[in-house]
């Protein structure tokens, strides 16, 4: 062998050696990285073994030396804290990748020493602490940290040596409030730029211009101010500009029309003004979305000529003019909400001729004409909304048997006409308003084919004829409003089977013979008004059983007895000569007619009736006896699997045990719900799921509230929600989950008991004198902070979507939890982070204005239903009372008694001391900030912790109360 030759060989091995020597090293880093995760997603990780080649590990990727450049993990379920410290080893490491976990734990500054990383992508974590100085990595062109958890100062100087930026993305990170950052606007570079939501305020500064690169920029729900620079004219290549939820001002700079390359523009919720002419040119754009600011004018006819516009939301701003009449013509249009401006004309005839359209909203406008009988075809419609418009004709017969339509609300027009059999191929539409109408004619039969209907609101016709016995099919209808019409003959009794129904309005009808005694067995009925009829006969006895809030039966031609129970309801019987009453002195007393044998006749049916209630009751004892002892047989055979969430001092053995009649507390078809009581004495409070659960659940003395399961393939969507976001959540303001036990065919979930019930319960009835301000105080304070963890402090935004006082249950200390997570929806990081539903969840009276017209939900809506609740505590009113007025609410009576600081004080709850008096309006203060009908205006539940802090008794806030923010 020549020297050469023994060269090239001894260099050759010298290398391999080397080589060698690093893939050990490397690959021991990657095994030390293995060993402190945890994953959600088996298998993953399988790869990643001590006698396999480093370069083959899922994710990893090697250069022609076998050395790390590239470790991919995102998406991955991973868990536990990242070993970072050991990270910058990988000496040839040019891309980190960890996004879309659940990683945990702060960022050492040792990661400044991984100089040669062009790629970091940590986003969309749940990390700690700040983010240390990167200066170091000056090659770094894409830095992913949105939505990860940091807070504190953020090291804005690091991104002077980062020059080579292409994406930068902190948006989404509670960072300490700070101006405009100049650094920022130095990177020329940047392709993308995220900051919304952390932080940010001032004004945006004119050197935005000089980021000639972007093709998005971001900064949404910041603390922005001032006017957009005319200077972003010059950012020709933006594709995407969000700049939604702060407090801009002015008008959209000179030549904005150039940006022809925009396809998504948002900046709603701002203070922008003057008209949309800039925009006639932007014709690619995809969404624009700008409601809820002061701009005013036509919108541009050339918005119809717009070959890819979809979305589009001008609601509450001050249009004037007609829409386009070519809108959507030419493109798969899927939404357009221009509600509350001055537009007038017609509605655009083609907004659906591509069968895309999901939602037509433009409530509250000037608008005429007919509907065009286009939109009686589209069957991709779910929202179709016009009221309080000068619409008038006919409507077209299909638009009421739309197959996916959830709401179709007509209000406050002039439609006439009537509704057709085509209903009954509506099985998806849940709401129905058609108030204040010229609608006449017999209401179909074929309603009661329309299923899925809650609410039907037809007051204020000429509806006529009999109302139809299928209305009793309508098992979820909980608010039927048939007042000032037509409507003549008897009151169905099949109304009695909407055991869901709360409210009951046919007032002012030719309604005849007698009152349904099956009123009296609906057990949520809270208002019922059949005053101005033609009704005979006596009152029912069984609606003595009901807790009415309104009851109006006057004008009628009523007769016999008032119901004892019923005499507290002053007013409610004038006009009815025929009554008689004990006790309502205006009233002529009851006297017996026919003697003894009367008396006699009347004892001898009592005793018939008793036998009869004594023989239906011992017939009840015994199905439930076999119903439990079935029951029992079917528990034991089942095999059941536990799931703990927390520490506990049972087993399911003792769970499953006690699943029997005498702990039964609560019956229904989602499920009955027990208190079990342990060995050593802890209560616990387990409902008990069954797969094949269809009936109504009806609660009795649970002092937890649960969501109303519907069967899913064995496990209801409904379930699976409430248990992922109750056994990940921690919070002494939360109500807590201990465990899930199932089998095949049924489910348990063991909660905690609450033995003071709910705040509802408590404010309103007869221990609501026993509430001081003190314990009201704690109540609003506790409750706010458990609001407040959903929305900051999880993984992830969870809004609640039904905050109200009887969600919200006490312990034995009074202490509160947020309970019934049915509604709950946790936020995911899509398209901004803005969550729509067209399905209109929650209870009348809390939920937030917006959210009963557009469906877009995010946490203001539960800083809304939040500040109902705290005017309940002030005020110790209900959300809804008859004294409010028709089709009013708490916000409105409070509105109306503004006006001087007595009035204020006469609102306050009388059984709230004087000395608290002054510290309960702070409380109102708080309320009025978080009802602001703009969401925009409404504070962060963050910041209603802190205002409810300083609103403790004996301490001042300097908040004045306006009307204008009501």
């Amino acid at each position: 062998m020549s020297p050469a030759t023994r060269n090239i060989v001894f260099f050759s091995f010298l290398v391999f050696s080397l080589f060698s020597i690093v893939s050990s090293d490397e690959l021991q880093i990657l095994l030390n990285i293995k060993s402190s995760l945890l994953t959600s997603n088996p298998g993953v990780l399988d790869s990643w073994k001590l006698n396999s080649n480093h370069c083959g590990f899922t994710g990893v990727t090697c250069d022609s030396t076998n050395s790390v450049t590239e470790i991919d993990l995102s998406r991955q379920g991973l868990s536990g804290t990242f070993p970072f410290h050991s990270l910058c080893d990988l000496k040839s490491l040019r891309k980190l990748s960890l996004g879309f976990n659940s990683l945990s734990g702060t960022i050492p500054t040792d990661m400044n020493n991984c100089t040669n990383l062009t790629y970091l992508d940590i986003g969309n974590n749940l990390f700690s602490g700040s983010f240390p100085d990167f200066s170091s990595l000056s090659q770094l062109q894409y830095l992913y940290l949105n939505n990860s958890a940091f807070s504190g100062v953020f090291p804005w100087k690091s991104l002077r040596n980062a020059t080579k930026l292409v994406v930068l993305s902190l948006g989404d990170n509670p960072f300490n409030t700070t101006p405009f950052p100049e650094e920022v606007v130095t990177l020329r570079s940047l392709s993308w730029l995220y900051l919304s939501n952390c932080s940010i305020t001032g004004n945006i500064p004119p050197a935005i211009g000089d980021l000639t690169e972007l093709r998005n920029l971001e900064i949404s729900d910041s603390g922005l101010t001032g006017e957009i620079p005319p200077e972003i004219v010059k950012l020709t290549k933006l594709r995407q500009l969000e700049v939604y939820n702060n407090s801009l001002t002015g008008k959209l700079p000179p030549g904005f029309g150039s940006l022809t390359n925009l396809t998504l523009l948002d900046a709603s919720t701002n203070y922008l003004e003057g008209d949309l002419s800039e925009l006639r040119t932007l014709i690619n754009l995809v969404s624009l979305q700008l409601f809820e600011n002061r701009f005013s004018g036509e919108i541009p006819v050339e918005f119809g000529e717009f070959k890819d516009l979809v979305n589009l939301s001008l609601y509450t701003n001050n249009l004037t003019g007609s829409l386009p009449p070519k809108l959507g013509s030419l493109s798969d249009f899927d939404f357009i909400d221009a509600s509350e401006n001055h537009l007038t004309g017609p509605i655009p005839p083609d907004m659906c001729k591509r069968g895309t359209m999901k939602a037509l909203l433009l409530l509250q406008n000037n608008l005429t004409g007919s509907i065009p009988k286009s939109y009686g075809n589209c069957s991709t419609l779910e929202s179709f909304r016009v009221n309080h418009n000068s619409l008038e004709g006919a409507v077209p017969a299909g638009l009421w048997g739309l197959p996916k339509v959830e709401i179709i609300d007509l209000a406050n027009n002039n439609f006439e006409g009537s509704i057709t059999a085509d209903i009954k191929n509506a099985k998806t539409l849940g709401a129905l308003y058609l108030g204040f109408n010229k609608f006449s004619d017999e209401l179909p039969e074929e309603i009661g084919e329309a299923e899925a209907l809650t609410k039907i609101e037809l007051n204020d016709n000429r509806f006529s004829w009999r109302i139809p016995s299928s209305i009793g099919k309508l098992k979820g209808l909980s608010s039927l409003k048939m007042q000032s019409n037509g409507f003549s003959g008897d009151i169905p009794d099949s109304i009695g089977s909407c055991s869901m129904l709360s409210e009951l309005d046919m007032a002012q009808n030719e309604l005849s013979g007698e009152i349904p005694h099956t009123l009296g067995s609906l057990p949520t009925l809270n208002a019922l008004n059949l005053s101005d009829n033609k009704l005979s006969g006596k009152i029912p006895e069984s609606l003595s059983s009901l807790k009415l809030s309104l009851l109006d039966l006057s004008n009628n031609g009523l007769s016999g007895r008032v119901p004892l129970s019923l005499s507290s309801y002053s007013g409610s019987f004038d006009g009815n000569p025929g009554l008689c009453s004990t006790t309502i002195k205006s009233f002529n007393r009851c006297t017996s007619s026919s003697g003894s044998h009367r008396d006699t006749r009347v004892f001898v049916l009592c005793i018939v009736f008793g036998l009869l209630i004594l023989i239906a009751s011992l017939v009840i004892f015994l199905y439930f006896k076999k119903t439990e002892k079935k029951e029992k047989q079917t528990l034991r055979r089942e095999s059941w699997s536990i799931k703990s969430f927390r520490r506990m001092s049972f087993t399911e053995d003792d769970i499953v045990g006690s699943i029997k009649e005498e702990n039964l507390i609560g019956r229904g078809g989602s499920g009955d719900v027990y208190r079990v009581v342990l060995g050593d004495g802890k209560e616990l409070a387990v409902k008990y799921i069954r797969r094949s659960s269809t009936d109504t659940f009806t609660q009795k003395n649970f002092s937890s509230t649960m969501p109303i399961l519907k069967e899913n393939e064995g496990r209801s969507k409904e379930f699976e929600r409430e248990v992922q976001t109750l056994s990940s959540i921690r919070h002494l303001n939360v109500v807590k989950l201990y465990c899930s036990i199932t089998s095949d065919d049924s489910s348990l979930l063991v909660y905690e008991y609450l033995p003071k019930g709910s705040l509802w319960d408590i404010l309103h009835s007869c221990e609501k004198s026993n509430l001081g301000w003190e314990t009201r105080y704690d109540i609003a304070l506790g409750a706010a902070k458990g609001l407040e963890y959903l929305h900051h402090g999880y993984e992830r935004p969870v809004i609640h979507r039904d905050v109200k006082s009887s969600n919200i249950l006490l312990d034995e200390s009074f202490k509160p939890r947020i309970a019934d997570f049915g509604l709950a929806k946790i936020l995911q990081d899509k398209n901004g982070g803005l969550d729509s539903t067209h399905v209109v969840a929650g209870t009348y009276g809390y939920m937030a204005p917006e959210y009963g017209y557009s469906s877009k939900v995010n946490e203001k809506c539960d800083v809304y239903s939040f500040g109902v609740v705290l005017i309940e505590l002030v005020t110790g009113r209900k959300p809804i009372e008859a004294e409010f007025g028709e089709s009013k609410d708490i916000l409105n009576w409070v509105s109306n008694n503004l006006n001087s600081k007595e009035s204020v004080m006469e609102i306050v709850d009388k059984n709230i001391g004087e000395m608290y008096r002054e510290d309960a309006v702070k409380m109102l203060r708080v309320a009025i900030l978080c009802t602001a009908r703009q969401p925009g205006r409404r504070p962060t539940m963050r910041s209603v912790v802190q205002m409810i802090e300083d609103a403790e008794p004996c301490r001042l806030m300097g908040i004045v109360i306006s009307k204008e923010v009501m």
